[in-house]
């Protein structure tokens, strides 16, 4: 059987209601999503995003994201973000009547994905080698902070606290000042990323082995990844050199007249472009600044005469000006995207019912497909909302 086709439909229960009928190329793929926070449960939105049936099992106390601060009445903005396109139920999986709806359910999906440190799964007896005497085809994903061995296995990982693990604070903070943390969770949405891709690729495989496997994803392994470029050390290369890719200050953040530009002008033509609109014509034909490490090394004569001549218009006015001949942008607040023409063209928003906001706009799909194109996004669940049909025997 192609897990893969519209064709083969789930059960009526796997469905959700709220979505009309199979579409995108994973319809027809059932997963349990395990997780809390925003790792595991955005990688199984991805999953969604794609056309697979998602089920979010949350204990009684519901996933800690939905308890944290949130401007919404009632609600909170980044559980809807993080867990859209998915059903919800209620499980306390230390109760044997509930941890057998769990296993029933486990028997039938194609993937189930959690956030348990190693061991829990074992005392929980959720365990993949347990599961799998189930359901000998189930892709089994496990993400955790640091991996399933060494020793720190067993320690609770979270992003930021990986950013600082892994050079990503000293990276971001300026040079010879203190470290700085990234918002925005990189590592988690990185490791998110990496659950959606091991999962398809082990349902790939699954195609042609007929069988499943274990999936381990951690955010040490992601924070790292995520940073290939600059996790090469040559033999015999010191230990405490700068592996920094900035480009030396021409391109990055800039002050205007109003408002704040980013540049980029690495390459020589975007180079000589800059150079042209800033009226900076000596700096193009300048030996001296010929290249990108060279104008690294002489930024220090360069940054202070192109802020001046930025200084004379506003950030809209020059990013107007430099159009398509210099890559740059306004620095704008995220609100902004809501409405941004470039983002409505391509339809990356949509406004999703709400049963206690109304609606809302929120991201769309992630991602194109041409021939199985992805279903429309739906509201994350309410706690608990599809458990009496998702288990009768509970009630």
């Amino acid at each position: 059987m192609n897990d893969f086709s519209p064709l083969d439909a789930p059960p009526s229960r796997f469905r959700s209601p709220r979505r009309a009928e199979p579409s995108g190329p994973l319809a027809g793929v059932k997963v349990l999503d395990l997780s809390a926070y925003i790792a595991g449960p955005y990688g199984c939105t991805l999953l969604a995003d794609q056309g697979a049936d998602v089920i979010k099992v949350e204990p009684p106390a519901g996933d800690n994201l939905r308890h944290y601060p949130s401007t919404l009445e009632g609600e909170n903005r980044a559980f809807l973000g993080v867990n859209r396109s998915k059903q919800g139920m209620i499980l306390d999986l230390k109760s044997p009547a509930e941890l057998a709806v769990l296993e029933d359910l486990a028997a039938e999906v194609d993937v189930l994905v959690h956030n348990f440190r190693p061991g829990v799964p074992e005392r929980l007896r959720i365990d993949y080698e347990r599961l799998s005497k189930f359901n000998p085809r189930l892709i089994y994903c496990a993400v955790t902070g640091y991996g399933e061995d060494g020793p720190m296995r067993d320690k609770a990982g979270y992003d930021q606290v990986l950013q600082a693990m892994t050079g990503m604070c000293v990276l971001q903070g300026k040079p010879g000042g203190p470290p700085e943390l990234t918002y925005g969770s990189p590592v988690d949405y990185y490791a998110a990323a990496m659950v959606a891709a091991g999962v398809a690729s082990a349902l790939y495989e699954r195609e042609r082995s007929g069988r499943g496997q274990f999936v381990g994803v951690s955010l040490l392994r992601s924070a790292l990844t995520m940073q290939s470029a600059r996790m090469v050390k040559a033999e015999g290369e010191l230990h405490d050199i700068s592996r920094d890719m900035r480009s030396g200050g021409i391109t990055g953040l800039h002050p205007t007249a109003d408002g704040y530009l980013y540049l980029s002008a690495n390459t020589s033509h975007f180079w000589e472009s800059l150079c042209q609109l800033t009226g900076l014509e000596e700096f193009a034909a300048d030996p001296r600044y010929s290249s990108v490490r060279k104008r690294a090394e002489r930024a220090g004569e360069i940054v202070p005469k192109l802020r001046e001549r930025l200084a004379t218009r506003t950030a809209d006015e020059w990013e107007q000006m430099l159009g398509d001949a210099v890559p740059c942008s306004i620095v704008r607040p995220v609100e902004d995207m809501f409405s941004h023409p470039q983002v409505l063209a391509e339809g990356i928003m949509a406004t999703i019912d709400h049963d206690t906001l109304g609606n809302y706009r929120g991201v769309a799909v992630p991602m194109k497909f041409g021939r199985t194109p992805s279903p429309a996004p739906f509201a994350a669940p309410a706690h608990g909302q599809d458990t009496a049909r998702l288990a009768p025997s509970l009630e």
